[in-house]
């Protein structure tokens, strides 16, 4: 019934420190769209930008800044990721280490984003079958 993740919200108390960490750290792009509202795009997916007290309906039952743990598989080598990362100044919290991804072994970092939601970037690790 469902085949791919097309969107998520992701609620924040500041937007711009919300915008300067997904497009400036993590090299997202930015799109406005409707009525001024924002959003990061990457690959075929996007996360919708909601600031806390302004959220729009519908919404989540109890949208909270914090909340998400999200993991990202990147489009480099991970050991790249991590020369990024810290040539930007972002703090690498745990990693990497193995884990488990949706299809198979994965390689990970985790970092946290400007309202402390658990930010995971990872690599298939060698070996991975994709289970699609």
């Amino acid at each position: 019934m469902i085949h791919h993740l097309d969107h998520l919200v992701i609620t924040t108390t500041d937007e711009q420190a919300c915008v300067d960490f997904y497009v400036g750290v993590l090299g997202m792009t930015l799109v406005v769209f409707g009525e001024g509202r924002k959003a990061f795009s990457f690959g075929q997916q996007k996360i919708n930008v909601h600031v806390k007290g302004s959220e729009l309906e519908p919404k989540a039952h109890l949208p909270v800044p914090g909340a998400l743990d999200l993991c990202f598989i990147a489009d480099r080598p991970l050991d790249e990721v991590i020369s990024a990362l810290q040539a930007k100044g972002a703090a690498i919290i745990e990693g990497p280490v193995p884990r488990t991804g949706a299809t198979g072994p994965i390689r990970s970092i985790y970092l946290r984003d400007p309202d402390l939601n658990l930010i995971e970037i990872s690599e298939p690790m060698a070996g991975r079958a994709d289970r699609r």
